[in-house]
């Protein structure tokens, strides 16, 4: 919060500057269901650390949470400065018609694009966290038992593929997809048993609509052939099985569209560097994750693939980082938080340049002799001994 020192150029002497981190205001955060404390106080955090008072919109989704949420705020923080509205869509657009200082949305791409639009009537700044395909790219020279373990906990252990960070499928070469699904299988059973459905450490999906879209995408014609493992759902529990598929027609719906639950999907190219196009030609996502021991093949990840964040040889762990900014691109989202980065996104960078009423110079006004630009662009070229011999009356 202390304000940033900056030097000052001679051509502001005597001066001294800073940047003043000022609140922005009163501000909305609209948080998710998967994660529904931490998506919903951690931007709180970082809005009231900066100054702003904040409402808080949670999930109508987690319902529970969101009530539990309701009651502890205006039990235990001051009301004056934190506030959480309930409710579901008219309660949000309501909200929404408000002018706002700034709005951090997490979700979807399809209600982010609303917000947005909202937002816009009031040209108001916005943060939007929105998720996307993340895919995790497998070469054949990992340690391929340590990088299954990883990937099943970036996919099935973390909420059951609900995650806006979790591997949404997985690119591998042809010649190895069928190592690496013996391994997933294997690593499957040892986490969850041979009957994932009646584990206890499975999370169910959260709610019957999510469940209805996720058995839409697994039975739609050019998928519903080509699981290799699981997919098994019990409707009644809200339970699906961890599911993998491979090589799904790219104009699968499964393909098109965030999965948000445990289908995954393995997609084959003839060589590992191909995956550098597969991923290019979809929309950037939040999260790349790329398992390799070739350093060539690391730096062309980072130098070629845009995403929000990247991690290589491990999935999620990148998030836990607060010295890193977490944020999406393009479709994934604009803006970032967490840890100092919170701070700065619900803060105003303040230039300011203190002076004192001497030292003023006659360069600066009119008339402008030969003299005055001669001198004015020896200031700009910084020639400093020209400017010297000009302030003592001499020249060169």
């Amino acid at each position: 919060m202390v304000p940033q020192k900056v030097s000052t150029p001679i051509t502001t002497y005597p001066s001294s500057a800073e940047i003043v981190s000022e609140p922005l205001g009163v501000v909305l955060v609209i948080s998710t269901w998967n994660f529904p404390f931490l998506l919903s106080l951690d931007p709180v955090i970082g809005a009231i650390s900066a100054g702003n008072s904040v409402v808080l919109k949670p999930s109508e989704i987690a319902p529970a949470t969101s009530s539990l949420l309701a009651n502890l705020v205006e039990e235990y923080l001051d009301n004056s400065a934190v506030k959480v509205v309930e409710g579901a869509v008219p309660e949000t657009t309501a909200l929404l018609e408000q002018k706002w200082d700034k709005i951090l949305y997490t979700g979807s791409a399809r209600v982010g694009r609303i917000v947005m639009a909202a937002a816009a009537k009031h040209l108001t700044p916005v943060i939007l966290e929105l998720g996307g395909k993340s895919p995790a790219v497998v070469d054949s020279d990992v340690n391929l038992e340590v990088a299954v373990r990883r990937i099943i906990a970036g996919k099935w252990a973390l909420n059951n593929g609900q995650a806006c960070i979790g591997v949404d499928y997985i690119i591998t070469t042809k010649d190895f997809a069928p190592k690496l699904i013996e391994a997933l299988k294997y690593g499957l059973e040892q986490f969850f048993g041979k009957d994932p459905m009646n584990s206890k450490d499975i999370s169910r999906i959260v709610s019957s609509t999510q469940f209805t879209r996720l058995a839409k995408l697994l039975d739609e014609d050019k998928v519903s052939n080509k699981i290799v493992l699981g997919g098994q759902r019990d409707e009644k529990q809200l339970k699906i099985a961890p599911t993998i598929l491979l090589d799904v027609p790219e104009d699968a719906q499964i393909m098109q569209e965030e999965i948000f639950g445990p289908l995954m999907p393995i997609v084959t190219v003839e060589k590992i560097e191909d995956s550098f196009s597969v991923i290019n030609s979809k929309p950037k996502p939040l999260a790349v994750y790329a398992f390799t021991n070739n350093e060539q093949l690391k730096k062309g990840f980072v130098d070629n693939v845009s995403s929000g964040g990247m991690l290589i040889n491990d999935t999620v762990l990148h998030v836990s980082i607060s010295g890193l900014p977490f944020g999406g691109v393009g479709e994934s989202g604009m803006g970032s938080y967490h840890g100092k980065f919170s701070f700065d996104g619900f803060s105003h960078k303040k230039a300011v340049l203190y002076r004192g009423f001497g030292g003023d110079s006659d360069l600066r006004y009119p008339p402008y002799t030969p003299e005055k630009q001669r001198l004015f662009k020896a200031v700009i070229n910084r020639d400093i001994l020209t400017i010297i011999l000009s302030l003592i009356g001499w020249s060169k």
